[in-house]
């Protein structure tokens, strides 16, 4: 049986670089190796990207707050592909050139800028080399808040009260202006990053200024969002044109809100409770939700939708992560190993759908003749 070459694509440029390394980490402990052959490709903080060893590609690797991409010899750029489904790394090293075989399929475990957004996606399309997870435009919209939020209300399906603002503005709305249109608690957050990066609560002017400024350090669109009261719970969505929903899970925070540092750097930041102790009828209705957001945003292969369930089970939708975590702890795969798919099978779905995904769009011509 010949193995798939799989790329996993990890590390990257944005403020989740970390993140990142634990989730390719998981992943590739978790590789069939009677099906797969990793081929491991980091980028460092400065983009560049790197030919990995296996045995010693991470720096602490059992700490989350001090994890690090070792240094590698092997320095890569990219050219176009030379045959159908070849991504070819130029090393710098003649003899790593003439033996890197072309990689049958690429995982990308890039959360965030420049890894989540498109790019990266528009990249492997030019390259003709099936990738796992949404598209470019799924993956885009997936991560612009702004865009996102406003496709799912054009859609129907229910979110809160936000408002957007911009960096290159004359000047910012004070608390007093937005409180009066989305209430006194209110949420900062960059409209193009994860994991609650450069995300605050806010219940004055002087904490506001603060979470703005936070803000704008990662993004020069920020949202502003209406606080609303209620649980937590996230929902698993897995497929292309026909996605199944998980059983769902909810997150309880042991700090004022699921921060970043509650999500990846400490274990007793939140506890996950799965399934999630909602009705039949909750249930059901947000596992709907789920697919329908997942559908709405032309996502594929995988996303984490994430909702809000208040005390009446009125729902609404938060967001949607397109590279959602793989860490031990990250709740998209605890969800679907929940609804019967382990790790190592949901690894081997995931490129399936990647290469059947890549399969049906190789039907449609790119050209009039």
């Amino acid at each position: 049986m010949t193995k798939l070459r799989v790329g996993v694509l990890f590390g990257g440029r944005s403020a989740e670089h970390e993140v990142s390394l634990l989730s390719a980490k998981n992943i590739i402990q978790a590789l069939d190796r009677n099906k797969y052959e990793p081929v491991l490709i980091g980028i460092d903080k400065q983009g560049g990207w790197h030919l990995q060893d296996e045995a010693s590609f991470l720096i602490n690797a059992h700490d989350p707050k001090a994890i690090a991409l070792a240094p590698a010899t092997s320095t890569m750029t990219i050219s176009p592909a030379r045959e159908p489904g070849a991504l070819m790394p130029e090393a710098l090293s003649p003899a790593a050139r003439a033996s890197f075989k072309p990689l049958d399929v690429i995982f990308p475990v890039l959360h965030g800028t420049f890894g989540e957004d498109g790019t990266v996606q528009g990249l492997l399309k030019l390259l003709g080399i099936p990738f796992v997870g949404a598209s470019i435009l799924g993956s885009s919209v997936g991560m612009d808040k702004d865009v996102m939020k406003r496709l799912l209300r054009d859609a129907g399906l229910p979110i809160g009260k936000f408002k957007t603002l911009h960096r290159e503005a004359a000047s910012q709305p004070s608390y007093e202006a937005l409180a009066a249109e989305l209430g006194d608690i209110l949420f900062i957050k960059p409209a193009n990053a994860g994991s609650s990066v450069g995300v605050s609560k806010v219940r004055n002017q002087t904490e506001l200024t603060t979470a703005l400024a936070e803000a704008f350090r990662f993004d020069r669109k920020v949202l502003v969002e209406e606080f609303i009261k209620g649980r937590e719970i996230e929902c698993a969505v897995l497929g292309n044109f026909d996605p199944i929903a998980s059983t769902l899970g909810e997150i309880i925070p042991t700090h004022e809100f699921y921060s970043y540092e509650a999500k990846y750097l400490d274990e007793h930041g939140a506890r996950l409770e799965i399934p999630a102790k909602i009705s039949p009828e909750a249930t059901k209705k947000v596992q709907q939700i789920a697919i329908q957001t997942f559908k709405a945003l032309d996502c594929e292969g995988m996303g984490r939708v994430d909702v809000f369930v208040t005390e009446q089970e009125a729902i609404y939708v938060n967001e949607i992560n397109t590279i959602p975590g793989f860490t031990k702890i990250s709740m998209y795969p605890k969800l679907l190993e929940a609804s019967g798919i382990g790790y190592a099978e949901l690894i081997d779905r995931l490129i399936t759908l990647a290469i059947e995904r890549f399969q049906e769009e190789s039907k449609s011509q790119t050209s009039a003749h």
